[in-house]
């Protein structure tokens, strides 16, 4: 599998089942309509082990722009691949959120609340203060890349033998998916955690354009901050990395 179909495959998993646990909570007349918090938070953690699993040995499961280019600047990952990245990102990011519409689509139309639906695709913040949301979603993307940073699986090379190589396989995902759990459970309260520019642009946009009865706007005005804020993040966290070093 290639880099590109690989971030595009796990980006596209991690929204499949991070927005669907969303939309199980919130819209109407599912079976886990007002599942809570906590459900929201466990499932996002485990779409990032399901995305990570499949996505790591072809890309190292970035799934995440913030993450791309703090790791590029962290200098532990190539420039010249960030668009292609990126660029899967957003393709994978739209397509997950299409599924869950799929999914779902009996639901949005029995739902007419017009924030509820919007929530199932994008963030929007608890208090609007535009300094503030970006500060939040800066500060738990700053943990997310920098703890990123310092994950590494232990292995065992075996002399002689080129390329022989033992490692945690599917386990080391799940140090990834405990730091989004905790950071949900964290950080997440001010901003709903969108700690990803294309989880939350790609689905916004999937959004108004999707049928699903009464819809209201995208709060496009919002749009930046968890774009901005995350892609603030991940750079802090590569330069205290360096610094670091």
């Amino acid at each position: 599998m290639s880099p590109f179909i690989a971030e595009l495959i796990g980006t596209m998993l991690l929204m499949l089942l991070g927005n669907g646990v969303v939309a199980n909570v919130l819209l109407d007349k599912t079976k886990g309509n007002n599942g809570g918090w906590i459900l929201i938070n466990l499932a996002w953690g485990l779409s990032v082990y399901a995305a990570v699993v499949v996505a790591g040995p072809y890309s190292g499961a970035h799934i995440n722009p913030a993450v791309t280019l703090g790791l590029a600047a962290a200098g532990v990952f190539e420039w010249s691949l960030v668009g292609s990245y990126i660029t899967a990102q957003m393709i994978g990011a739209a397509l997950g959120a299409g599924l869950v519409w799929l999914a779902y689509k009996d639901h949005y139309f029995q739902t007419d609340k017009t924030d509820v639906k919007l929530d199932t695709f994008c963030t929007r913040p608890a208090i609007r203060n535009s300094f503030s949301n970006v500060l939040t979603e800066a500060i738990a993307t700053f943990v997310l890349v920098f703890v990123v940073l310092y994950i590494a699986g232990p292995s065992f090379n075996a002399n002689g033998i080129e390329n022989a190589q033992i490692g945690l396989g599917s386990l080391g995902a799940l140090p990834v998916a405990l730091l989004v759990t905790v950071i949900g459970m964290g950080l997440g309260g001010p901003t709903g955690y969108a700690i990803n520019p294309a989880r939350d642009l790609a689905p916004r946009i999937m959004h108004s354009i999707l049928p699903m009865g009464k819809k209201g706007s995208g709060n496009w005005s919002y749009s930046w901050i968890p774009v901005a804020g995350p892609i603030l993040g991940g750079f802090l966290a590569a330069a205290l990395f360096l610094i670091l070093q």
